[in-house]
């Protein structure tokens, strides 16, 4: 099984929507994803956890994680997502660079572009791999 993990900075926007929406969506006994930050907030931002609670899926008890090497151990992906020069690495890991803007303080109409977004990449990563469900 591979592991993907999805790291911005305060691991309360783009991070956790794209994890929740691979978990959601992809074949559990293929792939499963993590998210974390390089400097976690408190919280999930409110705006992500309504924009997310419209596409069906539930953030509200997600908590923001720092991404360390314990967490990351065997990840196979890191999708970086917007941190800039505060990326990080994972020793072994291919990495790929996710340039999407910070959900946080958009309005709410932004916020469901970004979600839709993610959404979008996060079908074509999980069905460019062949981590789909099957029928």
């Amino acid at each position: 099984m591979k592991i993907v993990v999805f790291a911005c900075v305060h691991n309360a926007g783009r991070s956790q929507m794209a994890a929740a929406f691979f978990n959601a969506l992809a074949d559990p006994r293929k792939a499963r994803a993590i998210s974390a930050g390089t400097h976690p907030a408190e919280r999930v931002h409110p705006e992500v956890v309504e924009a997310m609670k419209e596409a069906g899926v539930d953030l509200s008890k997600a908590v923001p994680a720092l991404l360390t090497k314990e967490r990351a151990e065997g990840a196979g992906l890191l999708v970086t997502m917007g941190c800039g020069e505060e990326c990080p690495v994972i020793p072994g890991a291919r990495r790929e660079d996710w340039p999407i803007e910070d959900p946080r303080s958009r309005s709410p109409e932004r916020v469901r572009e970004i979600r839709d977004e993610i959404r979008g990449r996060i079908v074509r990563l999980i069905t460019e791999s062949g981590w789909s469900k099957k029928p």
